[in-house]
């Protein structure tokens, strides 16, 4: 409490009784595959095409991953995080090269430099600089583009450990790589100056990099694969639509593929607040497809959804159409829902922009079969363009059968949670149940009038109960606080029925 202690006029500041809830975001991807070049199993955000290429490269052959992120971009995706597994193919090898002279030993190479990605304009050069009181072993790099300077790496060492010039660099830089040269002396720096790289015969062809399955699944503990994506708190949508391209090049076999997607359900489920787009195999008719889905991939999670059939794009890398799975399409198409309708309408009869046509044209007797089974169709309709067809998530639960429920409960529990921060360690008593009460009140009372809650009143769409009853002698004593919400999800009017009767109008005789 504040001391007063000369008479006078006191203002002070105080808080009101309750806070506001802002609503998180619901509409961020996250894409797992191999690339042309980038940060190895680190999940790095992009928010357009062109930060994409110049950090992990342009499409390739053979490789879904820029199909998908460019798929995602154009559907009305922004953000988005890319992990990239796999190490390097022959795509993503060097354009040129140069040598750093070794401090000893004249002649004989300290490093060599490697230019990666698919090249600049201009020529790459280096410049090797180091301040005289500088130790032996220190020295800094400045890397340069034509005439403008894009990295710098200050405080690089020629010794073991953190500040390692090759660690450095091949972990930070999107331009070059250092190789330390075998049998060079590293006992003193390089020798400083300016080094153009020379350029090199590109590779013959370029191919994505050998991947496995545990690549993509990755550890947590090393935060490799998904495990990379556990820190990341802002992603809510997961795609791996490259580990049906490695299938495709035999990398992988079927088998391996469903241990990849159940890895993506698995992580979704420990984190609670993402969903996992999959993509069947390719090649497959509605009857293949159905057999799969049901006799072999017996996915049961509320955490994720199945597209099907492949669509057609163009594709850059060979001049020609191609087909790539549907779930970077979707991931987009889900990220323009939300912005335009909101987080509680299904993703569903939504134009896929970049489609050409379809692997499958499916028929209405088919998609009899493989909705109720979970498999969302994408199906191409006269005069109205391909279009998604289906919201199922792959849960044998009605109450969890539909993605915008499922996105729904994920919007407001991670809003609860994100905003609801300053409760804790609050004096725990009627006062601040209270302004619990308000707090969420007033966030579900917002939410019901943007539509996404069922009920001609607020009362029939939720209730927030934090009151003695929730919260017993006992409860307290333990140090905890309950609230019990409860909101009715609006469901999407999947079956439109019209009923049509024959109707005999009569006359009517008047005096």
């Amino acid at each position: 409490m504040p001391t007063y202690l000369s008479p006078g006029v006191y203002v002070e500041e105080v808080e009101s009784g309750s806070r506001p809830i802002e609503g998180v975001g619901t509409a961020v991807g996250a894409f797992i595959g191999a690339t042309q070049k980038g940060p190895l199993n680190q999940p790095t955000l992009v928010t357009n095409w062109t930060q994409y290429s110049q950090i992990f490269g342009d499409f390739v052959e053979g490789s879904y991953m820029g199909h998908a992120v460019y798929g995602y971009l154009n559907n009305g995706g922004g953000a988005a995080y890319i992990v990239r597994v796999g190490g390097d193919g022959n795509g993503a090898g060097p354009t040129a090269r140069a040598e750093l002279p070794a401090g000893t030993k004249p002649g004989v190479g300290a490093y060599q430099i490697l230019a990666v990605g698919p090249g600049e304009a201009a020529p790459i050069t280096v410049d090797v600089e180091a301040p005289p009181d500088a130790p032996e072993t220190s020295f800094k790099l400045v890397v340069k583009v034509g005439d403008e300077v894009r990295e710098t790496f200050d405080g690089l060492t020629t010794k073991k450990g953190k500040q390692n010039a090759a660690t450095v660099v091949n972990a930070q830089s999107k331009l070059i790589q250092l190789e330390e040269v075998e049998n060079a002396s590293l006992e003193k720096r390089p020798q400083t100056g300016s080094f153009t790289l020379e350029a090199i015969t590109p590779p013959a062809e370029t191919k994505p990099a050998v991947v496995r399955a545990d690549d993509y699944v990755g550890d947590s503990a090393d935060r490799t694969g998904f495990g990379g994506l556990e820190e990341v708190d802002a992603v809510t949508m997961i795609s791996v639509p490259d580990v049906m391209a490695a299938y495709r090049a035999g990398m992988i076999d079927l088998e391996g593929v469903q241990a990849v997607q159940l890895g993506m359900i698995a992580h979704c489920e420990l984190m609670g607040d993402r969903m996992a787009i999959l993509d069947a195999p390719p090649g497959l008719n509605a009857q293949q497809v159905l057999e799969w889905r049901v006799s072999k991939a017996g996915y049961d999670s509320r955490f994720a959804a199945l597209y099907w059939p492949w669509i057609k794009v163009f594709d850059p890398a060979t001049g020609q159409n191609i087909f790539v799975p549907p779930s970077g399409h979707m991931a987009g198409i889900w990220s323009r829902n939300d912005a335009t309708r909101g987080v509680h309408k299904a993703p569903a009869n939504e134009v896929v922009r970049g489609a050409i046509t379809l692997e499958t044209n499916t028929t209405p007797r088919e998609h009899d079969q493989l909705n109720p089974v979970g498999i969302n169709v994408v199906r191409s309709f006269p005069g109205r363009g391909v279009r998604v067809w289906g919201a199922r998530t792959l849960s044998s639960d009605a109450n969890w059968r539909y993605i915008n429920v499922r996105r729904l409960f994920n919007y407001v529990e991670e809003s609860v949670f994100e905003g609801t921060q300053w409760v804790v360690f609050e004096p725990n008593d009627m006062d601040l149940w209270q302004r619990i009460r308000r707090t969420i009140t007033a966030f579900l009372l917002r939410t019901w009038r943007e539509g996404a809650l069922f009920g001609a009143t607020a009362d029939q769409a939720f209730y927030v109960k934090c009151d003695s009853e929730t919260n017993p002698p006992e409860v307290i004593d333990a140090g905890q606080v309950v609230c019990e919400i409860g909101i009715a999800p609006v469901k999407p009017a999947e079956f439109v029925i019209f009923r049509i009767a024959q109707y005999a109008g009569g006359a009517a005789i008047s005096e």
